[in-house]
C-alpha cells in the first residue's frame, strides 16, 4: 500500500456448505481496496473475511497514511482517530441519500 489515495468498500458474499457437517450457507464479506483511475498503476486488492467488523479494516491498513475514499460505515472510523489516514466521503455513497429523499419523500432538496 504505497499509494497516496486509496477506495475502499466490503460487500457480502454466501460462502457454500464447506463439509458435510455444516448445514447452510454462511455470510462472509469481500473488501475491496483500490486506486483511483488516475493512477498509474490501477489495481484492485480483494481481502476475503468472515464477518464486516471494523478489525478487518484496522489490520488490512495498518501502517498506511494517505486518503481513504469510503462510505460513512463506522468501521473505518478507527482508522481516522489518529490523523494520518483522511476520510474522504464517497460521493457515488453521498449522491444515493439524496436520490433516495427523493424518490421516497419528493424531497426539494434533493431536486
Amino acid at each position: 500500500l504505497q499509494q497516496r489515495v486509496i477506495h475502499a468498500d466490503e460487500t457480502p458474499v454466501t460462502i457454500m456448505r464447506m463439509g458435510d457437517d455444516e448445514k447452510k450457507p454462511k455470510k462472509g464479506y469481500v473488501w475491496a481496496y483500490a486506486t483511483t483511475q488516475y493512477n498509474p498503476v490501477q489495481a484492485v486488492i480483494y481481502d476475503f473475511q468472515d464477518s464486516r467488523s471494523g478489525q478487518h479494516a484496522e489490520a488490512f491498513l495498518k501502517g498506511w497514511q494517505g486518503n481513504l475514499v469510503c462510505d460513512d460505515y463506522s468501521g473505518y472510523k478507527a482508522r481516522f482517530k489518529s490523523g494520518q489516514v483522511i476520510e474522504v466521503g464517497c460521493m457515488a455513497h453521498a449522491r444515493r441519500k439524496f436520490h433516495e429523499l427523493h424518490v421516497t419523500g419528493k424531497s426539494q432538496v434533493a431536486e
